[in-house]
């Protein structure tokens, strides 16, 4: 009987260890990966939530320390509304009948657009969801109208907009035609794989002193080239126009190799019996790629323009070194007018200019994603 009474300590002590580890086990997923959440949240969201408070005050240097003073969204007014909404936003062109149309053909597309998905009948969050993003794409496209037109010129927002969408369009189609041509039985082919990914391999600093030295048509290497041309002495930042060329041309030599080796290994992995099927019927190359090639590559592409269109909207070191954002300000972007406001030591200004664009990036990025995603969902 004592035998009995002295093992139920025993065996209860044994359930007990039972249990904890029994909970180690189950928490042991949460406790390996603590310590990159902690990470995380020092190194990302910290940060973020920094910025938010920094871009809600005004700091002045005092003597003998810092003063912090709560503005609440001035520092998003001053941009938007303020004295700084003609850099940030850009100067308006006077309303033309040809600015007019356009507004009204691209507002009837976009609600015809809204009363089609309206007619599906889709939940109170999915309709209001399309109605804001219809009326933010509606604002956006008379931003651009309105400050690309002749007597108007653009801000940071709409010269960033041109550097995303322009060049990110022409590095993709740039790098597709060159893939194509990379998987034709072409002599020398592997010797031009090699080739177009140089450019990918330098650092974008480096890109921008080289391209501004290639640009120099007074003492520039390619001198002999311009003055044969008739364009020595020319200078091409007195152009608004031809300092924005000069950046995207800039960009597109060194991002077009990112998408090339992409849309390279997504050709070489497809299938070959679809397109020998197409051949026998009599397809044309045009069909074939058109029908079998093209769809085949729409989810890779969804990514890699995702990916390219988010870095495309923090370019800073071709505006900064090949331009320095000129002339005046008609090459800077949102993230060289973010860097230019905390050189002058306006670090509010500098964070709401990082937020706001944090939410275009945002919104253009999940307007892009629902764009694409039922088209990529058909095609698979």
């Amino acid at each position: 009987m004592s035998g009995t009474i002295a093992a139920r300590p025993q065996a209860q002590a044994a359930r007990r260890l039972d249990a904890v580890t029994t909970g180690f086990d189950r928490h042991s997923g949460a406790a390996f990966i603590l310590p990159a959440v902690l990470v995380i949240l020092a190194f990302s969201i910290f940060p973020l939530l920094a910025s938010l408070y920094l871009s809600l005050v005004r700091i002045q240097f005092l003597e003998g320390g810092v003063d912090f003073t709560f503005v609440g969204l001035n520092n998003y007014a001053k941009l938007l509304v303020g004295i700084d909404h003609e850099h940030f936003l850009g100067v308006f062109a006077d309303p033309s009948p040809l600015t007019v149309f356009i507004e009204i053909v691209l507002a009837v597309i976009l609600g015809l657009r809204l009363r089609d998905y309206l007619r599906g009948r889709p939940s109170v969050a999915g309709a209001v969801g399309r109605s804001i993003v219809s009326i933010a794409l509606l604002l956006a496209f008379w931003l651009v109208v309105e400050t690309l037109a002749p007597g108007g010129r653009p801000g940071t927002l709409v010269v960033t907009l041109v550097y995303v969408f322009v060049g990110v369009a022409l590095q993709y189609l740039l790098g597709l035609t060159l893939a194509i041509l990379a998987v034709q039985q072409l002599p020398g082919r592997r010797f031009f794989r090699v080739v177009f990914l140089l450019p990918m391999m330098i650092t974008p600093v480096g890109v921008a002193y080289l391209f501004r030295m290639l640009t120099d048509t007074t003492k520039g290497p390619l001198y002999p080239i311009w003055s044969a041309v008739g364009l020595a002495d020319t200078s091409w930042v007195t152009n608004p126009w031809g300092a924005r060329i000069a950046v995207m041309i800039g960009d597109l030599w060194q991002w077009t190799p990112f998408l090339f080796i992409v849309l390279l290994a997504a050709l070489e992995s497809q299938p070959i019996e679809p397109i020998e099927a197409a051949v026998v019927d009599g397809a044309s190359r045009w069909q074939i790629f058109r029908q079998i090639t093209f769809p085949a590559l729409l989810p890779v592409t969804t990514t890699i323009v995702l990916i390219r269109m988010i870095e495309a909207f923090k370019i800073v070191d071709l505006p900064n070194i090949l331009t320095n954002g000129g002339p005046g300000t008609a090459t800077e972007s949102l993230t060289l007018h973010a860097y230019t406001i905390w050189r002058a030591l306006d670090f509010g200004g500098s964070a709401a200019v990082a937020y706001l664009l944090l939410f275009v990036v945002t919104f253009v990025g999940v307007s892009y994603v629902n764009l694409v995603r039922n088209r990529v969902a058909a095609a698979a």
